[in-house]
C-alpha cells in the first residue's frame, strides 16, 4: 500500500493556552481534573489523548501506540487555562458551587484553581434567558466587544507567556437562531457586527474573535456559530481551524453506539423516545423553550441521519422520535437519560429495547474538551484550516462541507480519527479488508 508523504507538524513548544467561553461546571471540571492529573491524584479517565492505544500497520506486526506518542501533542505541563464568565468567581469558587466534584478533592486544587480567575463575558440575556451576570463586557458595538475579546486574548496569552491559544465553547445553550441573510458572508456579518445585529449571538461575537486572531475553534453547544458561512469563509481566510457541534456526552453518545448496530443488521424502528432530568445550571438555561430548541435540534438529527429514511423506507419511514429534557434541581450535574426503543425484525414482529443512563454530566464532557484542545491545536501546527471533520466522534451534530451528510456512526467516526493520526505520521490507513484472492492472503489487514 502506497503512503502519502508525512505532513510537516511544528512540535508543541512553549505553552499552550485552552480558553472556555462559560468557566462553570464543565470548564471547571477539566481545571480540577488535569491539575489532579498533573499531581499524579486521578487518572485521565474518558480522555482519548491520554490513554487511547492506536493500532499501527497489519495485525500480524502486533504494533500499537499510546496516541499521545505517536502524535506530537501537547503535554499537560504545557497547558495554561483561561475563560470568560458571566460570575467573577475564580475556578476553585465556581467549581466548589458546581458541587461536581468531592470536596477532598477540590481541597488539593485549591491553590492552581484560585489562580485562574474570568474575564468579563461577552452576554445578551436575549439569548439566555435564565441567567444573569454581573461580569459582562460593555460596548457601543458588537465589533466592539469582539474587539475587546481580541485583545483579552493577546493579553492573556502575553501575561501568560503562551505561545499558542485554542478556544473551546463551555458556556450555556443560547436561543435557537437559524443562519440568516448577515450570516451569508464574512461581508455581511462584519456589517452587522458594526450595526449590532440582533441576529449576531454572543458565542458567534466569541467565534470571530477567536479566528481573526487565528486561534483555533471548537464549538461544544448547539449555537450556530461554526455551521455558518461567514465564520466558515472567516476561517479559510485566516487558514484557521474549526469544528463543532454540540459535546457527544450521555444520551446522544449511546444513541450512536445502539443506532448503527440496528440498522446494520437491518431491524425496523417504529419509535425512539427519549427524556433526561438534568438539575445543573445547563438544565436550568435548558428549561426554556428556546434554549431547548437548540437542542432538539441536535439531538434529533442524529437519529435521521443514521435512519436514513430515503434509503430504507420499510424501516424507518414512519420513526416517531421524542425527546425531553426536565429541569430538576435535586439531581444536580447527575444526569439520568431514559429511552426507550420499539423495534421490528424478521416478519414484523415488534421487540422493545430500554436504556436507563445515569451519568454525569461534566465528567464526561470534561475529557472531550481536553481532546478538542490537543487535537485543534495539533490541527493548527499541521497546517489544517477550515472544518476538521476527522472530529466528528465528539460532536452530537458534526460540521461538514457543503453538499455533504455528516457521519454519526462512532465505529466509523473513531476509524476516521484514527486514519487521520496514522496520516498525519505517514502510517498506512488501516480499511479492514481481510481479503484472499488469488492464492494471495491479505487477512492481515
Amino acid at each position: 500500500m502506497t503512503t502519502a508523504p508525512k505532513i510537516n507538524i511544528q512540535a508543541p513548544k512553549g505553552k499552550l493556552a485552552i480558553l472556555t467561553p462559560g468557566m462553570g461546571a464543565v470548564a471547571t471540571t477539566l481545571f480540577a481534573g488535569v491539575e489532579a492529573v498533573k499531581k499524579g491524584i486521578a487518572l485521565p479517565v474518558g480522555s482519548y489523548t491520554q490513554l487511547g492505544k492506536i493500532r499501527l500497520g497489519k495485525r500480524t506486526e502486533n504494533r500499537t501506540k499510546l496516541v499521545k506518542d505517536l502524535v506530537p501533542l501537547a503535554g499537560l505541563e504545557q497547558v495554561v487555562f483561561g475563560g470568560w464568565d458571566i460570575f467573577p468567581e475564580n475556578a476553585y469558587e465556581a467549581a466548589s458551587h458546581a458541587k461536581v466534584l468531592e470536596k477532598d478533592l477540590l481541597e488539593q486544587l485549591k491553590e492552581p484553581l484560585s489562580k485562574i480567575k474570568p474575564m468579563a463575558a461577552v452576554f445578551d440575556r436575549d439569548y439566555v434567558k435564565r441567567l444573569d451576570g454581573p461580569h459582562v463586557k460593555k460596548g457601543k458595538t458588537k465589533m466592539d466587544l469582539a474587539d475587546q475579546l481580541r485583545q483579552d486574548i493577546k493579553t492573556f496569552m502575553k501575561d501568560n507567556g503562551c505561545d499558542r491559544a485554542v478556544m473551546v465553547w463551555c458556556a450555556s445553550t443560547e436561543v435557537y437562531t437559524p443562519p440568516s441573510e448577515v450570516h451569508s458572508s464574512l461581508k455581511k456579518f462584519e456589517e452587522g457586527l458594526r450595526n449590532n445585529d440582533a441576529s449576531i449571538s454572543p458565542s458567534q461575537i466569541y467565534t470571530y474573535a477567536a479566528l481573526k486572531e487565528r486561534v483555533p475553534y471548537a464549538n461544544g453547544s448547539p449555537n450556530v456559530s461554526v455551521e455558518m458561512p461567514c465564520i466558515q469563509e472567516l476561517a479559510a481566510e485566516m487558514k484557521t481551524p474549526i469544528c463543532g457541534s454540540d459535546f457527544k456526552t450521555g444520551q446522544t453518545f449511546l444513541k450512536t453506539v445502539i443506532a448503527p448496530g440496528l440498522r446494520n443488521r437491518q431491524l425496523g424502528v417504529a419509535g425512539w423516545y427519549s427524556t433526561n432530568i438534568l438539575g445543573n445550571r445547563d438544565g436550568e438555561v435548558l428549561d426554556d423553550p428556546g434554549s431547548f430548541k437548540s437542542k432538539e435540534v441536535t439531538k434529533s438529527g442524529v437519529l435521521s441521519d443514521i435512519f436514513d429514511a430515503n434509503l430504507y423506507p420499510e424501516l424507518y419511514s414512519n420513526i416517531s422520535h421524542v425527546v425531553r429534557i426536565n429541569y430538576y434541581p435535586p439531581r444536580g450535574d447527575n444526569k439520568e437519560g431514559w429511552d426507550n426503543i420499539d423495534i421490528f425484525g424478521w416478519l414484523g414482529y415488534p421487540m422493545q429495547i430500554k436504556v436507563n443512563f445515569l451519568c454525569r454530566d461534566s465528567i464526561l464532557a470534561a475529557p472531550i474538551v481536553l481532546d478538542l484542545a490537543l487535537f485543534m491545536d495539533l490541527a493548527g501546527r499541521a497546517g489544517m484550516s477550515g472544518i476538521q471533520e476527522w472530529l466528528s466522534f465528539y460532536f452530537k451534530m458534526p460540521i461538514t462541507k457543503a453538499g455533504l451528510k455528516p457521519e454519526h456512526d462512532l465505529s466509523v467516526q473513531l476509524l476516521k480519527l484514527e486514519n487521520t493520526l496514522r496520516f498525519f505520521t505517514n502510517e498506512e490507513l488501516i480499511n479492514h479488508l481481510g481479503l484472499t484472492y488469488y492464492g494471495v492472503n491479505e487477512g492481515e489487514a
